[in-house]
């Protein structure tokens, strides 16, 4: 992957904020604008306007950040004087699309404020089967042939791994289509990809999931695959049915049923999830993929989290430089005369205290009276310190945002110029 331009740019991620500043135009502003995205947290608009200011006459740079941290949201809007340049806009879309900035190759393109294009899936193809290899850049490069693009994605997890899929959105519907006719079915990478016009998820829950594969479990010992073959081969034609074994040929209770077309997959689920079958209640469901079990896990996992957060908002107590001796019991006993304690929890790793913990009261006046009392309490020869919890979001926001009121204080009466010109 190239990097952002030759020599000026070698050192782009050093360049200081005051880079960013932009001539002030000297003919009127009919902007072209692009969207930058796939943008590294750290990436400043003085980078991006050393980028794209070697391709032509940059207006105004926006990095888009949450309204409350100030963190970067990854995407960023780049605007062109196309009064001075008409076609810099289109060479810049050209020349840096997929080049690197701190790492990461920018996924640039055309800026479409009317979300009615986007939405519409007019043009939108999805494709998956993808191999890992395949990235945004070998993506567009494939599909590039049928038409104009506007737009070209792999879907990645958030450390940056593919999910195996992506979307390509053309101009004209035309494109599309051709692509569909010629890629379908095609070899990349070594794998056979799926091609087919895109349909928006609320379109798709609408149909219900579609799926061929079953999980079943709650299977009595002695049923075989046969067994489970002739069961739900009454609602359509059975690819293959299996039991899973453990190694000395015992069955592990589940198995799994592959049908030949998603409607009889979904009969046979209708019809036999929670089922009396060989004395037992099956249970029977669509079957997911590893990595789809653990997204839904983790899921349920940060929903239960939250709602005990919500739960115990200004009830909850954070203790930290807890003695190594001090355990559930003894944390509970210390904070006992304040209040009804509803639990009482020293975290730790591997059976050792991790120096911390949490006590959670049954109100916010007795949460507000243990704070004040036991702030700064001697606990087995250590001062301890007590405040309310706060969720880690909620946290680093305020951390952020005292940090960014120490840098203004700091800075006062210094003159800074702008990062971007007028219209940024």
């Amino acid at each position: 992957m190239a990097a952002v331009g030759t020599t000026a740019s070698a050192n782009l991620a050093q360049e200081p904020a005051a880079a960013a500043v932009v001539p002030q135009a000297t003919a009127p502003l009919t902007n072209s604008s692009l969207y930058v995205g796939d943008l590294d947290r750290e990436a400043t608009e003085a980078q991006l306007f050393q980028a794209f200011s070697q391709v032509g006459p940059v207006a105004s740079i926006r990095v888009c950040r949450d309204a409350v941290t100030r963190r970067s949201l990854g995407y960023a809007y780049v605007n062109y004087n196309s009064g001075l340049d008409p076609t810099a806009a289109e060479r810049a879309l050209d020349a840096l699309n997929y080049v690197e900035l701190l790492g990461r190759p920018m996924r640039v393109m055309w800026s479409h404020r009317d979300p009615s294009t986007r939405r519409s899936g007019v043009g939108n193809v999805f494709i998956k089967n993808l191999d890992a290899a395949i990235d945004n850049k070998a993506l567009h490069d494939t599909f590039a042939v049928f038409g104009e693009i506007l737009s070209c994605k792999v879907a990645t997890e958030p450390n940056g791994r593919s999910r195996g899929y992506g979307f390509v959105h053309y101009e004209r519907e035309e494109s599309a289509a051709l692509a569909i006719d010629k890629i379908n079915g095609m070899l990349l990478e070594g794998r056979q990809v799926s091609v087919s016009p895109f349909v928006h998820r609320a379109e798709r829950n609408a149909e219900g999931p579609r799926f061929n594969n079953i999980f079943v479990k709650e299977l009595a010992p002695e049923v075989s695959s046969e067994q489970l073959r002739e069961l739900f081969e009454r609602h359509g034609k059975v690819m293959s049915a299996l039991v899973a074994h453990d190694e000395e040929g015992r069955s592990k209770g589940f198995g799994f049923v592959t049908f030949e077309d998603p409607a009889s997959a979904a009969a046979a689920v209708a019809e036999l999830h929670e089922s009396e079958q060989w004395g037992r209640r099956l249970y029977c469901a669509r079957a997911q993929k590893r990595e789809e079990r653990d997204n839904l896990l983790r899921q349920k996992h940060e929903e239960a989290r939250a709602e005990r957060m919500a739960r115990c908002a200004g009830m909850n107590l954070f203790v930290r430089n807890l003695s190594e001796d001090v355990d559930d019991d003894a944390l509970r006993a210390e904070f006992a005369p304040y209040g009804t304690i509803s639990s009482a929890k020293v975290m730790s790793e591997g059976g050792v205290s991790k120096g911390f913990g949490f006590v959670c009261f049954s109100s916010q006046d007795e949460a507000t009276r243990a704070v004040t009392e036991m702030n700064g309490r001697m606990i087995s020869g250590k001062p301890i310190f007590v405040a309310l919890a706060q969720r880690k979001d909620v946290r680093r926001a305020q951390l952020e945002q005292q940090y960014a009121q120490r840098l203004a204080m700091g800075s006062a009466g210094a003159t800074r110029g702008p990062l971007a010109g007028p219209g940024g």
